[in-house]
């Protein structure tokens, strides 16, 4: 409903202004998709319990290293890309093992891993290199098709987003690995006694969400032929907007992948659509805010009048 009613809003206020236009659909389309990549596993990962803020430090570190090693070092480009994702997937066991191991809350635990990467991959692209942008000068058909390929102004990201969403969304309401998450984020200590492994299901989330993110960065080195260490510093709350909005609890155990794709595309609406209006852009951060305080009210008061129901 609150997407549907944003969409309604900014299509007759910037309806003349053509926020209705093939072009603008593509605009937060495109938005949507690369943070809908993020926002949907991260989802998953919160319904469980737990929480990542690393994922914008490791968007930047997958640019450098595709950008540094088949940029500046001339690299093949594939093994570049497998390198980002593996590096992905070393931050997530990484978060997911300290998390589960030592009790810490994954809001710290996360926190920590955001400042040391975001450190390293900006650093080391500046020693290296002597700047933090860096710059992909050809891109293989193969690799360019996968990741970057537009049609019309819209970008294969979209198709990654769409199959993200629906794989998430089979696994948590079609597979026991779904009511394992259900499960760990519910009640952590009856999962336990129930025989499910929640260390598990951590660690595999985490792993989950970290390598979504170096998908994300290796598109947009890709798309864009450029990458910077720092890019990603700002999906780290854009996401988190998403997945409330999305109708996901902070307290974890109920959620949707679906849910968080309506919430990544009324995202995309108000950044598209602020611009269409030809408000001043900074306005949009109002409206995510405000957009962020009714979501929570409206989760905290739907699960209080379910609970009331049962």
């Amino acid at each position: 409903m609150g997407c549907i009613v944003v969409y309604i809003f900014f299509a007759v206020v910037a309806g003349g202004h053509d926020f209705v236009s093939v072009q603008a659909t593509a605009g937060w389309l495109n938005i949507t998709a690369e943070l809908g990549i993020i926002a949907v596993p991260l989802s998953l990962l919160m319904i469980a319990g737990e929480i990542d803020l690393s994922f914008g430090a490791v968007i930047g570190a997958a640019q450098v290293i595709v950008a540094l090693g088949a940029g500046f070092y001339n690299a093949p480009i594939w093994a570049m890309i497998v390198l980002a994702l593996a590096f992905g997937v070393l931050v997530g066991v990484v978060n997911g093992l300290v998390t589960v191991k030592t009790g810490l809350p994954s809001f710290i635990v996360t926190l920590g891993t955001w400042f040391v990467v975001a450190g390293l991959g900006l650093g080391l692209s500046l020693q290296l290199t002597g700047t933090s942008t860096l710059t992909l000068t050809s891109i293989p058909a193969s690799a360019h098709d996968l990741f970057a390929w537009t049609v019309n102004g819209f970008h294969i990201s979209i198709l990654w987003w769409v199959a993200i969403t629906a794989l998430a969304s089979a696994v948590l309401l079609r597979t026991r690995f779904g009511n394992w998450t259900l499960a760990t984020g519910g009640d952590l200590f009856a999962a336990r006694a129930a025989g499910v492994p929640t260390g598990r299901v951590k660690v595999t989330l985490f792993i989950v969400t970290a390598t979504a993110a170096a998908l994300v960065g290796i598109v947009q080195t890709l798309e864009y032929n450029t990458g910077n260490a720092t890019s990603g510093t700002q999906y780290v709350f854009y996401a988190i907007i998403a997945v409330i909005v999305g109708g996901v609890l902070l307290t974890g155990g109920y959620g949707s992948p679906l849910g968080v794709a309506i919430g990544a595309i009324t995202y995309g609406f108000v950044s598209v659509g602020v611009y269409y209006t030809g408000w001043n852009t900074n306005y949009a951060q109002a409206f995510l805010g405000a957009l962020l305080l009714l979501a929570v009210l409206a989760n905290n008061y739907f699960r209080k009048l379910a609970l009331t129901v049962r």
